[in-house]
């Protein structure tokens, strides 16, 4: 049933077509009989004049139904309808069952009725009028057509109660009684459906009723004379004028209403919030005076504060509202309010201001005072952290570790200094601000609520002064500790270092010190380097002691034992015997060599025919034995006082001077050869 439709066709005698689609479902006729009510209310009495022509498409339905459908016309619409044509199914319904004729039975009911098929249904319509479902090419959206058909409704119901609503609104205020008018605008004075809305949708109704009619000759849906006998284009244009004139005349009314009951709610609001800001809202500002004594409590104070504010926040949003209102009241320029206005708006002004500064005033002597406590506690946080480092003993594993921790030390108490430089500063500022606090006290004698508040922040700054000093004379104290112990460490170091040295001295000597020279000049040479070399040994040793004996003092002075000092002075003391010994051995070497080289020299030089020389042959035995002494020696390692030995240099480096000495002592005994052979021809001679 929800097709079952006038499609806008219109058969030979310009009657329209109503079409009733059947189908296997079992049929309503009870709602069947509504909708053809419904269907037949739209169009116009003339247009129903011309009559009906009923198209029942049983194609997929029975006859029986079919048969029901068209005597159910015979009830409903009698007198419209002018032919009934009943589109039948391709395979025509059994005789016995069509045995009915609606032809013989014309005159009762009514109206002519026909069996034809879809493909000649064209013989009684003109195929233009008929829709594609019975061969036509009359273009049909029966979906399309609802939805309009749907809006229009809509909106002819909201806008016909909304006529009635404005009329009796305008007819209210138009009454010569003041107090009739007003109790009439308000009980009706706002409709129940938005004018707006309901003109807005009028419009679009409208504009897509235009639109249709005028779009066919662009390829849109056909338009035909049903359009605005089914639609009611001109009723729509009918209500949209009647609204225009009604909802112009009802935005008169309110426009003259909300002037005149503006004013009065304007004074009405300036007196509360006048009354609010000089009453409660100066109470709660005389209560708060204090800045808390620590952080919580300003944040605290500042939370109240914060309350307070927002109290305040509300009536300031009234103000401004209101001075908006008054200023477009004025520009509206009604001279009889003018003066009013005006005196209101100062009013409120004044009030408002004195008030928000008040408010601004507190907020900051509040985030003053929590500045300050909050910069009070950092110090205080600083000079626990100080006191703390000062309170543990210094145990640093060597001199950097002290210096950095001295470092440290120097950089806490800085750190301290300007943290009280900042609190001083903070504390001064709030100190004026307090100081100025009695300007807006209402009257009110805040003498001994600032005194408590100035005797607070001058305490602090006191207590944290005598803090620091403190903690200054403590770390003058550990300064001095600390360098003296950054120089017992130096000397422990030093000292080492001085170790060190000797033992590079004494492998120096071991292993490079080796040569004994090729003759005595030489070897009297390396004799005074040797001595020499001592020198610096016995500086390095001497400087080592003086380390390790400063060493002593400082510890006695720190009353402390030193960690090194007790291991360093037996090993440079060991060194230092070793040195002694090998410097003895080499010396000892040296000398012989002088001795071995200045007697072989002196024999090698001296001539065969000198009668001095045959008295001198105890000398060739004496150079013999010193430098088999001397080759013995250097076979001979250095012999250290814990038993440990050592050789000078490397096997082949003593070979190598061993050989020269033999070289040498084969020179002497053919010395001593050629000194002999004279001494034995002269006997015979």
């Amino acid at each position: 049933l929800l097709f079952l439709s006038e499609t806008g066709g219109k058969d030979r005698r310009s009657g329209l077509i109503l079409t009733i689609p059947l189908c296997l479902e079992q049929t309503s006729m009870d709602e069947l009989s509504v909708t053809l009510d419904y269907l037949l209310s739209i169009p116009s009495e003339k247009c129903k004049a011309r009559g009906f022509t009923v198209i029942v498409d049983g194609r997929k339905s029975q006859w029986n139904v079919v048969k029901t459908v068209v005597l159910m016309l015979q009830n409903v619409v009698p007198a419209e309808v002018s032919l009934v044509c009943v589109v039948k199914p391709d395979e025509f319904w059994d005789k016995k069952v069509t045995h009915f004729c609606f032809w013989k039975e014309k005159d009762r009911l009514g109206f002519e009725v026909i069996l034809v098929s879809a493909n000649k249904l064209t013989r009684y319509i003109e195929p233009c009028q008929l829709t594609e479902d019975f061969g036509g090419t009359l273009t049909y959206d029966h979906m399309d057509w609802l939805n309009k058909r749907l809006v229009f409704e809509k909106f002819t119901k909201e806008s016909t109660s909304l006529l009635d609503e404005l009329a009796l609104i305008n007819n209210g205020s138009d009454k010569g009684n003041q107090q009739e008018r007003e109790r009439s605008i308000d009980l009706n004075f706002l409709p129940s459906v938005d004018p707006e809305t309901v003109l807005q949708t009028g419009h679009e109704l409208l504009s897509e009723l235009q639109q249709r009619r005028f779009n066919g000759s662009d390829g849109g849906v056909s338009w035909s004379p049903m359009d605005d006998e089914l639609l009611a284009q001109p009723q729509v244009m009918k209500l949209l004028d009647s609204l225009r004139e009604q909802y112009t005349r009802y935005q008169e009314v309110c426009r003259q209403r909300s002037k005149r009951t503006q004013l009065e709610e304007i004074q009405q609001k300036v007196m509360q919030v006048v009354n609010w800001l000089e009453g409660p809202g100066s109470e709660q500002l005389r209560t708060q005076w204090g800045i808390g004594d620590s952080i919580r409590a300003s944040q605290a104070l500042q939370q109240k504060h914060e309350e307070i504010e927002s109290q305040h926040s509300e009536w300031f949003a009234v103000y401004v509202e209101l001075n908006q209102q008054i200023a477009a009241l004025l520009n509206a320029g009604d001279e009889e309010d003018l003066v009013e206005l005006k005196a209101l708006q100062q009013q409120l002004s004044d009030v408002c201001y004195r008030q928000a500064s008040q408010l601004e005033f507190r907020q900051n002597l509040l985030q003053a005072a929590l500045e300050f406590h909050s910069v009070a506690q950092d110090l205080s946080q600083q000079l626990d952290g100080l006191l703390g480092m000062l309170c543990v003993d210094v145990a640093p594993a060597d001199g950097a570790s002290i210096q950095q921790t001295l470092k440290l030390l120097e950089e806490k108490l800085k750190s301290v200094d300007l943290g009280l430089q900042g609190l001083r500063e903070k504390g001064q500022s709030l100190l004026d601000q307090i100081s100025n606090q009695a300007s807006w006290a209402y009257g009110k004698d805040v003498t001994i609520e600032n005194k408590e508040n100035v005797d607070h922040i001058q305490g602090v700054m006191e207590d944290m002064q005598l803090r620091k000093q403190r903690c200054e004379d403590m770390v003058d104290v550990r300064r001095l500790k600390m360098l003296q112990m950054v120089q017992l460490f130096k000397c422990e170091e030093d000292a080492a270092q001085a170790v060190e040295w000797l033992s590079e001295l004494l492998d120096a000597l071991l292993k490079t010190h080796i040569r004994l020279g090729d003759d005595a000049q030489e070897t009297k040479v390396l004799l005074e380097k040797h001595r020499k070399f001592v020198d610096v040994a016995q500086s390095t040793y001497d400087y080592g002691r003086q380390l390790l004996q400063a060493t002593v003092v400082l510890c006695q002075s720190l009353r402390c034992t030193s960690r090194s000092s007790g291991d360093t002075l037996p090993r440079l003391n060991r060194v230092w015997k070793q040195f002694t010994v090998t410097s003895e051995e080499r010396v000892h070497r040296l000398e012989t060599a002088v001795a071995f080289h200045s007697t072989a020299e002196k024999i090698l030089q001296e001539c065969p025919d000198q009668p001095e020389a045959f008295n001198e042959m105890d000398q060739f035995d004496e150079i013999e034995a010193v430098g088999k002494s001397l080759l013995d020696r250097l076979t001979v390692p250095v012999v250290y006082p814990d038993g440990s030995e050592q050789y000078f240099g490397s096997p082949s480096d003593m070979a190598s001077a061993a050989e020269h000495i033999r070289e040498k002592m084969k020179l002497v005994s053919l010395k001593k050869q050629q000194l002999r052979q004279p001494e034995a021809t002269t006997p015979e001679s």
